[in-house]
């Protein structure tokens, strides 16, 4: 039997029944790298879908991640059989330990020739994804697409959200038997906000919440992504508001409240004591009598070992899935169920309750902004709170109230971006939380521009996870996505030289060390305009340029790490 199918199609295949029930759940983009089930589909079998190729089927993944993130709906990405599927899973790796309803789709050899590890380009798909996913299956009849995108919906929109993975064999994928365009399926159901877990008595491990909160002198929230997922972030403002009670988020949660909000404690990262040199989980945490979680995930990285800091503490959980990490996080009180629903609850159980005295952080206040403010013209390169500062700067300047998006990829650089950037809306500020994806800017900066495609999108990269996904500059360009870039340039894989100076106080060069790239040339040979700049001043005017052009842009800073050692306890596990 011929691997390519002899002409085309008279008849409803699966590809069209596919599409159109991505399409029902309101997919409108998949982002992916075709192969040769090419000759099974062509992304034009149903209108209201656009395929964005990607060079990479890592982006591919990301992007409808971060696109899934911000939309609240499930959204597409494809690869091909074989080395694409392997390419994209981590793509759904970032999916579920990041937390968004990805579907993601790859094709399969033939149904009759599938003998994995022996068929050209053939591996064992479905058993490869599963243990990454929260639903996996390869179709075996071709009029059955129309269930299983149905049930990928359901389980990628289940707390914890993430992603649904289907293995498509190309023989199938363009085959009409079943397929009947004349046959009604059922309305497409895609949840208004993900199904979460809800536990008998909920209200009443509310209550007990509400009587140590009504006990608390000093008391905090802090809150993780799945209080954004809830749709309870005006409550909790509202709430926080009412008793001022501080709230400190997880990398992923900030702009829960805006950046300048008083009661805006800040995001936690393990690496804030090292960075400011200052106590700073001690300044957040040791007068903290009640820590209320609100959303909180254990995969968002901040630690319960972060906050045991000073007096002894109270704890309520409140989550939309029951606790899967007792042996780290046992709290006080554990509330399973909707985040919205506890907010509420709390909110009528509290409505008597006078205002908090918030506990006093100005000495970290302090700290930080002296940090944002450093006038020094270091040598041997920029800092990257002056690039941070630079970037909030002009952000402030471009966005308006409430909008725009700080993109981050991963390293050291990253933990400068959750203490400082800029964030006055929920997912304001994005990165790789749970997976910590190398090379997740690119992708991550390009769904958040088709996300938020009136607002301004800026992307800090390291040079090293910038240039291991660099090739989707040209599909940043293809699409004019006005994303501005800064790329700071240390030649150097700078978190692991962190970790070699903790480790050993010294560092070793042939791990770490790259040599030098052109990335303005580089930027430039894949149709982006770009320049360099070495100082605020001239940084400041290539970001204002940027947001202006209305097209992508890319600056490159040559920057420096002042490494100490100290400070960097908090990560220990």
């Amino acid at each position: 039997m011929s691997r390519v199918s002899t002409g085309p199609s008279t008849k409803p295949t699966a590809a069209h029944a596919l599409l159109a029930r991505l399409r029902d759940h309101g997919v409108e983009k998949v982002f992916g790298v075709v192969g040769r089930e090419a000759a099974s589909i062509l992304f034009d079998e149903v209108e209201g879908i656009d395929f964005v190729l990607t060079r990479h089927e890592f982006t591919a993944g990301v992007a409808a991640d971060v696109l899934a993130r911000i939309t609240g709906r499930p959204q597409a990405c494809w690869a091909t059989l074989g080395p694409g599927m392997t390419n994209l899973s981590t793509g759904i790796a970032t999916s579920v330990l990041d937390r968004s309803p990805v579907i993601a789709l790859a094709a399969q050899s033939e149904s009759h020739d599938i003998f994995p590890n022996d068929t050209h380009q053939c591996l064992d798909s479905v058993s490869i994804i599963a243990p990454m996913s929260k639903y996996a299956v390869e179709l075996e009849r071709p009029h059955e697409i129309t269930d299983l995108v149905d049930s990928a919906v359901t389980a990628a929109m289940t707390e914890p959200v993430g992603p649904s993975f289907i293995s498509l064999p190309v023989d199938l994928l363009g085959s009409s038997e079943g397929i009947d365009a004349s046959v009604e399926h059922p309305p497409a159901h895609t949840p208004a906000k993900p199904i979460g877990a809800v536990a008998d008595g909920w209200q009443e491990a509310a209550d007990r919440a509400a009587e140590l909160l009504k006990g608390a002198q000093h008391p905090v929230l802090v809150v993780g992504a799945a209080a954004i997922r809830s749709g309870a972030v005006p409550a909790i403002r509202a709430f926080a508001e009412r008793l001022n009670v501080p709230v400190i988020t997880t990398y992923i949660a900030k702009g829960v409240l805006p950046h300048g909000h008083e009661l805006n404690y800040g995001a936690v990262t393990g690496y804030m004591d090292g960075i400011l040199n200052f106590p700073a989980l001690e300044t957040l945490f040791a007068p903290v009598d009640l820590i209320l979680t609100v959303g909180y995930d254990y995969a968002e990285d901040l630690r319960p070992s972060m906050w045991q800091k000073g007096a002894e503490k109270k704890t309520v959980r409140v989550s939309p899935t029951a606790n899967p990490i007792p042996r780290v996080y046992r709290p006080t009180v554990d509330v399973v169920t909707d985040v919205l629903a506890f907010v509420e609850h709390l909110d009528a159980a509290t409505a008597s309750l006078p205002a908090k005295e918030r506990h006093d952080i100005a000495p970290l206040r302090a700290r930080v902004a002296e940090f944002l403010a450093d006038p020094e013209a270091y040598e041997d390169g920029m800092r990257v709170h002056q690039v941070m500062d630079s970037m909030n700067t002009v952000m402030a300047e471009t966005a308006g109230p409430g909008e725009g998006t700080i993109v981050s990829d991963i390293g050291f650089f990253r933990h400068y971006g959750v203490l400082f950037a800029r964030a006055d809306q929920p997912f304001g500020f994005l990165t790789s939380a749970g997976c910590s994806s190398f090379g997740y800017g690119i992708p991550a900066a390009m769904g958040a521009q088709l996300a938020r495609p009136g607002q301004p999108t800026f992307l800090i990269a390291g040079d090293g996870g910038f240039h291991s996904n660099s090739a989707d500059l040209e599909t940043i360009a293809r699409l004019n996505l006005p994303i501005v870039t800064v790329v700071v340039n240390n030649d150097t894989n700078g978190l692991i030289e962190l970790y070699q100076n903790i480790g050993h106080h010294r560092s070793h060069d042939p791990a770490v060390k790259f040599t030098g790239v052109d990335f303005v040339a580089l930027a430039q040979a894949n149709g982006v305009e770009a320049t360099k700049a070495t100082d605020r001043q001239e940084l400041l005017a290539a970001l204002r340029k940027g947001a202006e052009l209305g097209r992508p842009f890319l600056i490159e800073v040559p920057i420096a790490y002042d490494f100490q050692p100290g400070g960097f306890g908090a990560l220990s596990i």
